[in-house]
């Protein structure tokens, strides 16, 4: 039976009496390392573990069970794992709900009960009508890796395409379901990645790469991208190649029409090639238009994106002269600069999204991280600011044209995703639906900002969570989290898995690290390609400050990042070992000089520069994960990684643990952890929450902190 609730009591004695000091570390599995060597603008760079890359091989099979055997070794011997997995689903096992959406006569949500591995799908007549199941992916396998990636509803609601990918491959397949049935045609459509769904008449335009190599299917190169529309009813094999670019076979190509399918809107984008920006083409299917005309014509370091069309005219975001982002409104038919119309100049605070709804157009700003939305006629003028419940992020505001209510989900460090519904006449906010975490008291908690100070003199901010009352006496255990890249916002946002970690002392720190979009374009700017160092001087400069304000100390600071983020971590404890007792890089891109060589990598050019380049090739080699471990004691570290990671492929991650184990001191253990089944992110709720409970022990191990957990 799960425990519930807060009855607390310590994990057995006995149990805690049988474990030393340290849990023992097994030795590590032998790794074969070869003499291969790259020479790049005429250095030579070993690559002793070039094996490891080739994931169908014996060789990597056996390595990969051999490190997962030593590593569950290590867990199983902490004593309160288990108890820490039943308290880790406790916590999660709450009923919640996706923001709900119209097509035609219905409304669609996604729902969860608490513990199934992926959201229901349900839709129902109106927002009075009864709830009925549409599509359920927990039937689809029993394991709950195969996946539903993606929903799309066709104008009038009588069909919708729906995504599935399995095992947490990026890879989708694309189905065709008719909604008056609620049962699925025999429409089929492979090798799908990087698409959108975009309807027009009795089909739709979608996005797919030529099929790989078998056998390689999770690591061969991603390139020429192609755009086809399928007719519903007819076979894949029939689509109709509607754009491809065989000259820049790196490229991506997405379409998307309007709500009132009049345009087609092609997005090529060259981030290959180091390009931040797009090029934008559009057909005017209501004049039976066969080619895309330019819009934007030239790839270059601006974005644009086409938010709907006003009669002739569209609506457009960009942030060409307007780092910060501004809207401006295009006539097609003479889309030169000169003769754009601004409905919205750029502000001092960046503007994350634009989304029309209900005749209006809404705006959610950034004001230090915390989002502000506000609301305006189509022609840009200002009616109203929508009033949320606190400083936090808020997405949603989307609709159609003659829609008169819209919702939206507000979140925070200490609030669940809470559903409200938002009269667009009355201009009033409602609660819609707000979930219960068992057990959860918000009161016990708080939320703070600070703003602490860069390497290089930048102002930085960052969240802190942690209980009330907390004694600031340099021996709190703490988790520093970041991410720096990509213009991604960290954003504040509810994790109900990290209340394990508050409840227990911990003091949970979010930096909002350059490289992000936290301040517009030049924030993300300052942390790209040859500026990368700035990422890392923000991460330590907040561990330092935590440190230096006696929120912790270094034998009690452990970090975790993410993709981006392992690449963080694995960055930072290269340069300032001493200042982490712990570091969890996950999924991390850890070989910067290859990452570009496997599946999807070349996209990342645009951040992070390439090997290719004898400048960018300095800077990247400088700080590669792998390339600059030393021979030296390092924080106790666990790799996580999964086999079916088709983003960032796992070799990344293996040659960084077989190098790691190599050279660090015996003092700590270096582990890696290797998901089956799984991708960039976990495949199902069971999998996220085991790799989270093991975490989660390993943090709490070589912390010194035993939790007072209910008794599994």
């Amino acid at each position: 039976m799960r425990p519930r609730g807060f009855a607390w009591m310590l994990v057995p004695i006995l149990a805690l009496l049988a474990l030393p000091a340290a849990v023992a570390q097994q030795p590590y599995p032998a790794t074969r390392k070869s003499d291969h060597v790259d020479v790049y603008h005429g250095v030579k760079v070993p690559d002793p573990y070039r094996w490891l890359e080739d994931d169908y091989s014996p060789e990597t099979a056996k390595w990969v069970e051999a490190q997962n055997t030593v590593t569950f070794a290590y867990l199983e011997k902490i004593p309160f794992r288990a108890a820490l997995k039943a308290r880790l689903e406790s916590l999660y096992d709450y009923e919640r709900y996706s923001s709900p959406f119209r097509k035609g006569p219905y409304f669609f949500f996604g729902k969860n009960d608490g513990l199934q591995n992926q959201n229901v799908l349900y839709v129902q007549r109106g927002l009075s009508g009864t709830p009925e199941v549409l599509l359920d992916p927990n039937t689809w396998s029993p394991d709950g890796t195969v996946r539903l990636t993606a929903f799309s509803p066709s104008r009038d609601a009588s069909r919708a395409v729906y995504g599935i990918s399995r095992s947490g491959s990026d890879w989708q397949e694309y189905q065709v379901l008719d909604l008056a049935t609620r049962k699925p045609l025999a429409d089929k459509l492979e090798w799908i990645k990087v698409s959108g769904v975009a309807w027009h008449g009795d089909g739709f335009y979608y996005s797919r790469y030529p099929a790989p190599q078998k056998g390689h299917e999770l690591s061969a190169a991603n390139v020429n991208h192609q755009v086809y529309y399928h007719r519903v009813g007819t076979p894949q094999s029939q689509d109709r190649l509607v754009y491809e670019d065989r000259a820049n076979p790196q490229r991506f190509h997405i379409v998307e029409t309007t709500e009132d399918e009049r345009f087609a809107i092609l997005t090529v984008s060259d981030r290959g090639r180091g390009k931040k920006g797009n090029s934008l083409y559009v057909r005017d299917l209501s004049a039976g238009q066969e080619t895309f005309s330019p819009l934007i014509p030239e790839i270059g370091d601006d974005s644009f994106g086409v938010i709907d069309n006003v009669g002739d005219n569209l609506l457009v975001y960009t942030d060409r002269a307007a780092p910060n982002g501004r809207v401006v409104l295009i006539d097609p038919r003479n889309p030169a600069e000169a003769n754009w119309k601004t409905i919205l100049p750029e502000k001092p605070e960046p503007l994350e999204a634009a989304t029309t709804a209900g005749g209006k157009l809404f705006t959610r700003y950034l004001k230090d991280v915390a989002t502000r939305v506000s609301v305006h006629a189509l022609d840009g003028t200002f009616e109203n600011e929508v009033e949320l419940p606190g400083l936090g992020t808020c997405g949603g505001f989307t609709g159609q044209r003659d829609d008169t209510v819209v919702f939206y989900t507000y979140t925070s460090f200490d609030t669940p995703p809470t559903i409200y519904r938002y009269d667009i006449a009355t201009r009033k906010s409602e609660l819609f639906r707000a979930p219960k975490v068992p057990g959860y008291d918000p009161s016990a908690f708080e939320t703070k900002q600070v703003f602490y100070t860069s390497k290089d003199g930048t102002r930085v901010p960052m969240f802190l969570v942690h209980k009330r009352g907390l004694a600031l006496n340099g021996n709190n255990p703490t988790l520093l989290y970041g991410y720096g890249g990509f213009n991604v916002v960290q954003a504040p946002s509810f994790s109900p898995l990290r209340l394990a970690l508050l409840e227990q002392g911990f003091v949970y720190a979010s930096a909002n690290l350059r490289g992000g979009g936290e301040y517009g374009e030049r924030w993300h700017e300052a942390g790209t390609k040859l500026k990368k160092q700035n990422v890392f001087d923000d991460f330590i400069a907040a561990a330092e400050w935590l440190i230096a304000n006696k929120y912790t100390s270094p034998a009690k600071l452990a970090i975790q990042g993410g993709s981006n983020g392992g690449l963080l971590v694995g960055a930072v404890i290269n340069q300032r070992p001493e200042l982490f007792r712990v570091a969890i890089p996950q999924v991390g891109v850890m070989d910067m000089l290859r990452f570009h060589k496997f599946t999807i990598g070349w996209n990342w050019i645009a951040d992070y520069g390439s090997s290719d380049n004898p400048e960018e090739f300095k800077a990247l080699y400088a700080y590669s994960p792998l390339h600059n471990i030393k021979a030296m004691k390092y924080p106790a570290t666990l790799v996580t990684t999964a086999d079916h990671d088709d983003r960032v492929v796992p070799a990344h991650s293996f040659k960084y643990a077989a190098t790691l184990q190599e050279k660090a001191s015996p003092e700590n253990p270096v582990l890696i952890r290797i998901e089956t089944k799984s991708g960039h992110g976990a495949s199902s709720t069971q999998k996220a929450i085991e790799t989270t409970a093991d975490i989660y022990a390993f943090i709490f191990h070589n912390l010194g902190v035993v939790p007072r957990l209910p008794e599994p």
